[in-house]
């Protein structure tokens, strides 16, 4: 399968997080949108598309808004979707209000296309509650993994890559906040399961390139495994996603290859992911960026 990357092009998207769901895969991202003349992040919002093939995507309406946290001044960070017992539920990094720095959220919904609501009335992560003095970025980029025994999984960070548990109910730690130690880990976290063998992907230095670590369980020991995807096109970051689909394995990404695009005006690419026997990764081979 070749893909029209990037393959949203009539609005600014970044940080994908994807799955499957009765059939459809569903596709969350951020949304750029600097007014003119603006070289920063301002991002106000989620949105979701909806796919059967991975070729075509419709847009739904607005699912999620930063200050749909009311304890939120704003600022929509990467994010993470994930279903368990008829909810969906969606991890995300905003600025808080009263607390210096980001802190991750948490939203709930019954469809995969929304509305979601705050499932807490409160961050479920917070500068305060991290194991050392947080800069204000420390608490970006949740991703979320359940596994085969019920036990979900919170991992999170900028500059320091963090994890916790999560309580059975989707919306409290269980335990205590606990650093991984990452071989040049910047932001980006994706962690998942598959044939055994646990994957954490992130954003390798900077500017960011994708590395990948592996290991038998989601608390370690982690071993590092490389760098498996090059500086996205025309972007300084990256956040990477993956998805099992119709016998495929595939690789989302942004870069930032639109017109008018670059690190601040991002957009979702999808190319294919493939894995060696031993369960390694192959080094992804991006699409031709958009127009060349």
């Amino acid at each position: 399968m070749k893909f029209d990357n990037p393959i949203i092009k009539h609005k600014f998207t970044a940080d994908p997080t994807v799955l499957t769901h009765e059939g459809t895969v569903f596709l969350y991202t951020g949304h750029d949108e600097p007014p003119a003349g603006v070289d920063d992040y301002v991002m106000k919002e989620w949105l979701c598309f909806s796919s059967g093939d991975l070729l075509h995507w419709q847009e739904h309406p607005v699912p999620l808004q930063a200050t749909d946290f009311k304890w939120a001044s704003g600022d929509a960070f990467a994010s993470k979707v994930i279903y368990r017992n008829g909810s969906f539920y969606w991890y995300v990094a905003v600025t808080h209000q009263s607390i210096q720095g980001k802190a991750i959220g948490v939203a709930a919904s019954e469809n995969p296309e929304g509305p979601y609501v705050d499932a807490r009335q409160s961050a479920l992560i917070s500068g305060d509650m991290l194991p050392y003095a947080a800069t204000d970025k420390a608490n970006l980029d949740p991703t979320v993994l359940i596994d085969d025994d019920g036990q979900a999984y919170l991992f999170w960070g900028n500059g320091t890559c963090h994890y916790a548990r999560l309580k059975n109910n989707m919306v409290e730690i269980d335990g205590a906040i606990r650093i991984l130690d990452l071989p040049g880990f910047s932001e980006g976290a994706h962690i998942f399961k598959r044939n055994g063998w646990y994957y954490l992907m992130y954003g390798y230095g900077a500017p960011e390139k994708i590395a990948y670590a592996m290991s038998t369980h989601p608390e370690g020991e982690w071993s590092f495994k490389g760098i498996i995807a090059d500086v996205s096109f025309n972007s300084e970051t990256n956040r990477p996603a993956t998805l099992d689909f119709e016998g495929q394995s595939y690789f989302f990404y942004h870069n930032g290859a639109l017109p008018g695009g670059g690190s601040h005006r991002r957009s979702v690419c999808i190319d294919l992911l493939a894995y060696n026997p031993d369960g390694t990764i192959q080094p992804i081979v991006p699409s031709p960026p958009f127009g060349l």
